[in-house]
């Protein structure tokens, strides 16, 4: 399949595409994902609804109130005016940086509409993460709501920066309220790169997945068209940033696509967020297994009966939890595994195909596999490597590591699974050190990398450790400088330097020192060991190593 005309100014994004050799198969085996040559995904998402169904419904609402879809439109096309005014071309990569608020919706919607690429971050990211972003994604402007900012400001370099929800003179809101409220969107064509989303991967170094417009769209007429069924009556909210692109897409995507609203939440915990939701009627949650959890064992689990579909993803979600859900409300949890790299979830079951304990089957649009160490498929109940084809694939920017995702055309998603006679999916485990805690996946190295830098850090490494409510925890085995001593005082010490220095999530909630590392003969850290040791401490020992909340 040859690439169409671009209609990038900016070439940055197609000349850094994968060797074609390298690319995954790409199949659209249903009708809804043939798409045009000319496809702006803004464009058909927003202006498409207000013109199946009028400028008027509720589209995005927060705590503090409610845009129609004629409002986020004219929001959507004064920041792409704001951009082109500012110089930004088609093909520019623009960071964002916020919340989950109507802004950063009205944010990334606007990029796009002005054929920029999207490259939204977390708010949590510190500065050090966010300048390897910054030297992979090389963007022409930030725009980031104005209280994280400072992080920005900080990296220095030539990087504009451009605040939004402030009162300052020069804010994006003020400037965008000044331009017309319609904007000629950029004709981009459906293969242009509309989003780069990273991923940490199992090596700390930042990978940037490659998205074209028509993979936006695809993700919906998928899983979303095919499984979650949303109904322009939905309302959506969920836990995961819009810079996951499960956040992406089960808050912002799937909703506008659907002609449905949306709830953006800036922050909450299980059972706020539980308890916002059945204040402004959510139908679709989105959030980690460990949220259902903590709802659950809370005197507001009841409040999950209002909910029409429950999705989870993120980490494995247990038959125990499953049941237990469906006992509490009477409905299953819609289970699922995607990833960064395919976009969205490509595996998943609802209603009565879910079975307890199984991630659930492939996704109409998609094909899966699940293939031994030479890439040959293993009979059905046998472990082997998840292999998964689609619409969306693993494209990654400027990265060597291409050859590893994708072998004979098929996405290698790091999971090892069993497939059953019914054409079910087992999870087992994971293939590669990624731990994924909460729903977040953390890449031990990088963790690893933030302790380094301690002066009392000699040397250290970190692996997950299995724990019942988060499915995994950061674990780390730190081999203290000469003459500083180990115990309560150092080991916080260590914690809240990890929790400054990096997305609080990441930093090890046990932290166990060691005189040495093991490892082989040629040096190689034996990480096998360092996991067999975590696994054999006694139950509750993660969380009374004095690793601060």
């Amino acid at each position: 399949m040859q690439l169409s005309t671009s209609a990038h100014v900016d070439t940055f994004c197609r000349d850094n595409l994968p060797a074609r050799r390298d690319w995954p198969e790409l199949v659209f085996d249903l009708p809804e994902l043939r798409y045009p040559d000319r496809l702006n995904c803004a464009t058909e998402l927003l202006d498409g609804a207000v013109g199946r169904r009028g400028p008027d419904r509720p589209c995005v609402l927060s705590p503090t109130g409610t845009w129609s879809y004629g409002e986020l439109l004219a929001r959507a096309n004064q920041v792409a005016g704001v951009l082109v005014e500012l110089g930004v071309v088609a093909g520019n990569r623009v960071l964002l940086r916020g919340p989950n608020n109507p802004w950063l919706a009205a944010c990334w919607l606007g990029v796009l509409k002005a054929g920029a690429v999207a490259v939204t971050t977390m708010p949590l990211l510190r500065g050090h993460e966010l300048s390897k972003i910054v030297e992979a994604s090389r963007p022409t402007l930030a725009l980031t709501d104005h209280r994280f900012a400072a992080e920005l400001h900080a990296l220095g370099g030539d990087l504009p920066v451009l605040s939004y929800g402030g009162d300052a003179p020069d804010d994006l809101s003020v400037r965008a309220a000044a331009r017309p409220a319609t904007f000629d969107d950029v004709p981009t064509a459906a293969d242009d790169v509309a989003l780069l989303a990273f991923t940490s991967g199992t090596t700390g170094a930042p990978k940037a997945t490659m998205h074209f417009h028509r993979d936006v769209l695809a993700i919906a007429d998928t899983f979303s068209r095919h499984v979650l069924r949303p109904t322009p009556d939905d309302v959506f909210t969920g836990s995961p940033p819009l810079a996951f692109t499960f956040g992406l897409g089960g808050l912002l995507v799937f909703p506008l696509h659907a002609g449905a609203a949306t709830l953006l939440v800036e922050k909450a915990g299980p059972v706020e967020l539980i308890e916002t939701a059945a204040r402004h009627g959510v139908t679709v949650l989105f959030t980690a297994p460990t949220a259902y959890r903590a709802i659950l064992a809370s005197p507001s689990a009841h409040l999950l009966r209002g909910l029409r579909r429950a999705v989870s993803a993120g980490e494995s979600l247990s038959a125990e939890l499953a049941t237990r859900f469906h006992v509490a409300t009477g409905r299953w949890l819609i289970d699922g595994i995607g990833g960064t790299e395919m976009l969205h979830i490509f595996i998943s079951a609802a209603d009565d195909e879910v079975r307890p304990g199984a991630t659930g089957k492939i996704v109409p649009g998609y094909r899966a596999a699940v293939l031994d160490p030479d890439g040959h498929p293993v009979p059905d109940g046998t472990p082997g490597l998840l292999a998964v084809k689609g619409p969306t694939g693993c494209r990654y920017l400027a990265d060597d590591r291409q050859s590893q995702a994708v072998r004979n055309g098929w996405t290698l998603t790091g999971d090892t699974f069993v497939r059953d006679a019914d054409g079910y999916y087992w999870y087992r485990a994971r293939s590669d050190d990624l731990i994924i805690s909460a729903g977040y996946n953390i890449a031990g190295p990088e963790v690893e990398e933030v302790l380094l830098g301690h002066p009392d850090v000699l040397d250290c490494a970190v692996v997950g450790t299995p724990d019942p409510d988060r499915g995994a925890i950061v674990t780390a085995f730190v081999v203290l400088a000469p003459g500083v001593a180990g115990g309560e005082h150092t080991r916080r010490a260590l914690q809240e330097f990890a929790k400054s220095s990096m997305a609080p999530y990441k930093y090890p909630r046990l932290l166990e020192f060691v005189p040495a590392l093991p490892r082989n003969a040629n040096g190689k850290l034996q990480r096998y060991l360092l996991r067999r040791r975590a696994a054999a401490l006694p139950v509750g020992t993660q969380q009374v190593s004095g690793a601060p909340r």
